[in-house]
């Protein structure tokens, strides 16, 4: 019995690194079978299996995965290249400046959506997808205003942040109606985003990659206190929420059976309903949060995080 619960632990738990190997390996191999469209039953039961040990082993060492994570973050700090960077003034600004590093990050990030844009709308233009110029549009309305939130933004005072914030929150209750009839219509014609060949799997990891970002970016920059950063990170979460939506939308298109087309109206309504809902609510938040702390009025020694 003993050595049953040794094998176990060994199984359940391994060294990082090899639980990093595996778990990766399983991932991989039912994206294989997915991908490549494997019909042999033998190796799609494996990857099924195998997959499957993947996400165990992913969950029950996951704080030892972050913790290996932190520890290369830190030794990434002693290495000598890093340490001549650091001896620079932009590079000593870079790694002692937590928000000119942020507003980096947030500039990376928009030149990426930028590219993302530009995909949606070839897409939508070569496919001729009204889904696809839609969604391009209204990701340009949020790439527009993280640029306004960004711009000329070194100097600001608590009081004009605040203005800024709640601003964004009133164009995203605005822009929520538009997002609304996007779902109103896919839902009413039962159609949705059609990504070709393997696209679709780009795609998704594009889309969890940003809901997963997202969401740990705004709950780590809201302890800097700057509602300017904290609008930043709320449209990229609303940027990927509606990422989310239209793969969901997508892999209905490609995976799902044209037999029960309720089905996916109730997923694509559902689905879209919620993320509709998340937008108003958080858009609600920041009007009513900001409105609050600009009739405060004070603003010195402020140490309310939005």
């Amino acid at each position: 019995m003993g050595r049953i619960k040794k094998i176990l632990r060994k199984m359940l738990f391994p060294p990082t690194i090899p639980a990093l190997i595996l778990a990766s390996l399983g991932y991989f191999s039912v994206l294989a079978v997915a991908i490549f469209k494997i019909q042999n039953p033998v190796f799609r039961y494996f990857s099924y299996i195998f997959s499957a040990y993947a996400l165990t082993i992913t969950i029950t060492n996951f704080p030892r995965i972050i913790a290996f994570f932190k520890l290369k973050k830190s030794q990434l700090f002693d290495n000598k290249f890093v340490k001549k960077i650091r001896n620079t003034k932009l590079g000593n600004r870079f790694f002692s400046d937590v928000r000119f590093r942020t507003e980096i990050a947030l500039y990376c990030g928009l030149f990426i959506n930028f590219l993302y844009i530009i995909l949606k709308l070839f897409s939508g233009i070569y496919y001729r997808s009204v889904w696809f110029i839609s969604l391009g549009i209204y990701y340009i309305l949020l790439a527009i205003m993280r640029f306004i939130l960004l711009h000329k933004n070194s100097d600001l005072t608590m009081k004009t942040e605040l203005k800024r914030y709640r601003m964004c929150g009133i164009m995203l209750l605005i822009m929520n109606q538009s997002l609304a009839g996007i779902v109103i219509f896919m839902v009413y014609q039962n159609k949705g985003f059609d990504y070709p060949g393997i696209l679709i799997y780009a795609m998704a990891a594009y889309s969890f990659y940003m809901i997963i970002v997202a969401v740990i970016n705004l709950v780590r920059f809201r302890k800097h206190g700057s509602p300017l950063l904290s609008a930043a990170k709320v449209i990229n979460l609303v940027a990927a929420m509606v990422s989310i939506l239209s793969l969901e939308t997508a892999m209905l298109t490609q995976f799902g059976s044209d037999d029960d087309p309720l089905f996916r109206k109730a997923m694509t309504g559902a689905t879209g309903g919620a993320v509709c809902t998340i937008v108003i609510g958080i858009a609600i938040f920041m009007i009513v949060k900001s409105t609050k702390r600009l009739k405060k009025g004070d603003f010195e020694n402020e140490q309310q995080h939005i």
